[in-house]
């Protein structure tokens, strides 16, 4: 009985850490991460936010696409985009997208 608890323990807590993979640098425990998705030359004095959220890892809203936080800030060219995921034990994940350009 006691190995069969082990294993079946063991087995989830390897189902947690993996279940990460499709999201890149997002901890199984806790995560707030701010990492660069693209840049260039050229700098920007607007700023435009897009956000979306997970819940449990069931149910997703929103829109964190490029094409709106370009559309959010009034951006036609962009020259940076920033992505930031924030969570905590996987319960509610936010996913931001910011973009400067002009």
């Amino acid at each position: 009985m006691k190995t069969k608890l082990t294993s079946t323990l063991l087995a989830a807590a390897i189902a947690v850490v993996l279940s990460s993979c499709g999201a890149p640098r997002v901890g199984a425990i806790y995560t707030d991460v701010k990492a660069p998705v693209a840049a260039s030359s050229g700098g920007g004095s607007r700023v435009g936010v897009a956000t979306s959220t997970t819940y449990l890892g069931l149910i997703a809203t929103g829109d964190a696409s490029i094409a709106t936080a370009k559309r959010n800030g009034g951006i036609s060219s962009v020259s940076s985009v920033d992505e930031e995921i924030k969570s905590v034990l996987g319960i509610i994940t936010t996913y931001k997208t910011t973009v400067r350009g002009n």
